[in-house]
């Protein structure tokens, strides 16, 4: 572990060390005051690479020791596996009922996994550690923990909040907020996600089925999308559902507005493929109402690990294209394989999931490389969502290659909060645009949350001994170093 060269007589040291990362922080954003060819291996001539992560000095400049130590400490728990097993027990279980032990575990949590991942409880803790990251050079994707919502009214409640966060950034001419993210899951009850998905589905199968209340929108499917989970033709939308849908389609055109208002883009989160349909309709409909100019307001988020998507990506751009309208992605490798690999099992079919995880890295660097390709010639944006060292440096080289400009509104990396921090501050120190992924939320709201993600991303914490080797080596630097150094 990084702390076992901290020993007591280095207290005094350590609390001038603290100092050595920056301590004016801009004000915060909430106080109203300003404040398709595939990634290849580098073809530049310069003998020194775009990302360089071999100097811990330069890339945690702007990390406090403290922050550095509790860091440490945290990603080695949080990289034992056995503690996603046991935080997913301890919050399944009797002790959370009883209000002694709930306390006692919350606060631990709070304290400690809880800090490390999440942004606050509430927009002015997020406004401190967006000014934080802002500080050190780090833009920041504001992600409200909230759930799937089973009804109109915890709807009308999400929609609330999202509102309250985009506004929250409305004070400053340049926010260093990149995004909103939003869940349609949190704006339509997902029972309705699912039928509007099965009827998409059917009427992909069937282009005789006609669907009334179908706006215009983008292809969702392509010839290898998973369509298994219809294997009968839907009955048709009820009256009262046709309702509930228009419902949950105004409460995202009311986000798109505020969004519109406060120069904030959205980003839609992607779910499992039994809904994800649905969301791609939602999202591709919004986007031809709100994506204008070069700059769109509402990006989609495609997974690479389905063997779909690229297919899917491409088809949505290329429409998109012939319709005049800008259209942005968020590309992830995803986050429900578990899932995703048990429904196909128990169904008997093909998993929709790549057959292996170099499948998957292949798919996402070649969607990442399309994208590229696509920017370069001034048409359309992405985010590049990813902890992986080799797609980061292998897209951080083609942009360059193809004269990219590496602040580019239209090109940005994000990694999430509290992960993969020597590819941000990499990134960073390379010139490109790079945003942390902050959820934030009351502790007992958010947590379930992070543990499903923890759990679905199973492994994804232990890539994270990069981080913590790079960590130790700064802070034996520190700490042996004569002052000043």
């Amino acid at each position: 572990m990084a702390i076992r060269s901290v020993r007591p007589n280095f207290l005094r040291k350590l609390r001038r060390l603290n100092s050595t990362a920056p301590t004016t922080i801009p004000p915060s954003i909430f106080a109203g005051e300003p404040a398709t060819a595939a990634l290849t291996p580098p073809t530049t001539t310069s003998t020194d690479p775009i990302i360089n992560l071999t100097d811990p000095k330069k890339l945690f400049s702007s990390v406090s020791t403290t922050k550095l130590i509790k860091s440490s400490i945290t990603l080695y728990m949080a990289s034992m596996e056995p503690m996603v097993d046991f935080g997913t027990w301890v919050m399944n279980s009797g002790l959370m009922s009883n209000p002694i032990s709930n306390q006692i575990i919350s606060k631990a949590i709070e304290h400690s996994f809880y800090d490390h991942f999440c942004a606050g409880k509430d927009l002015d803790g997020a406004g401190r550690t967006v000014g934080k990251l802002w500080g050190g050079g780090l833009r920041t994707m504001l992600d409200y923990g909230l759930e799937h919502a089973n009804d109109n009214e915890s709807c009308d409640r999400n929609l609330e909040e999202f509102i309250k966060t985009i506004g929250s950034t409305k004070s400053l001419p340049t926010s260093p907020v990149s995004f909103v993210v939003v869940k349609i899951t949190a704006l339509c009850p997902t029972s309705l996600l699912r039928r509007v998905s099965d009827l998409l589905r059917w009427e992909y199968k069937d282009s005789s089925l006609h669907l009334p209340w179908k706006l215009k929108t983008l292809p969702i499917f392509s010839a290898s999308s998973p369509l298994y989970h219809t294997p009968e033709k839907p009955d048709p939308l009820t009256r009262e559902e046709e309702h509930d849908l228009n419902l949950a389609y105004q409460r995202l055109i009311k986000i798109c507005q505020s969004s519109l208002e406060a120069s904030v883009p959205l980003l839609i989160d992607a779910e499992e493929t039994d809904i994800q349909p649905a969301i791609d309709y939602f999202t591709y409909s919004a986007a031809i109402e709100y994506n204008r100019d070069d700059n769109p307001l509402i990006f989609n988020t495609i997974q690479a690990y389905l063997k779909d998507a690229k297919e899917r990506m491409v088809a949505a751009k290329r429409a998109a294209d012939e319709m005049g309208v800008p259209v942005g992605f968020k590309l992830v490798r995803g986050a429900y394989m578990s899932k995703e690999n048990r429904l196909a099992y128990s169904l008997q079919v093909k998993s929709p999931i790549h057959d292996s995880i170099q499948d998957t890295h292949a798919c996402y660097n070649e969607c990442a490389a399309f994208m590229l390709e696509q920017i370069a010639r001034g048409s359309g944006s992405v985010v590049l969502a990813t902890h992986n060292l080799e797609s980061g440096k292998l897209a951080a080289t083609k942009a360059v290659d193809l004269g990219i400009e590496k602040d580019s509104r239209n090109l940005q990396f994000a990694q999430l909060y509290g992960m993969a921090e020597a590819l941000s501050f990499g990134l960073r120190n390379a010139g490109f645009r790079v945003s942390k992924y902050l959820p934030f939320g009351p502790v007992d709201q958010i947590m379930p949350y992070l543990l499903r993600r923890a759990e679905e991303n199973r492994g994804l914490l232990n890539t994270s001994a990069l981080d913590r080797e790079l960590m130790r080596k700064e802070l034996l630097r520190r700490l042996t170093s004569p002052p000043g150094s």
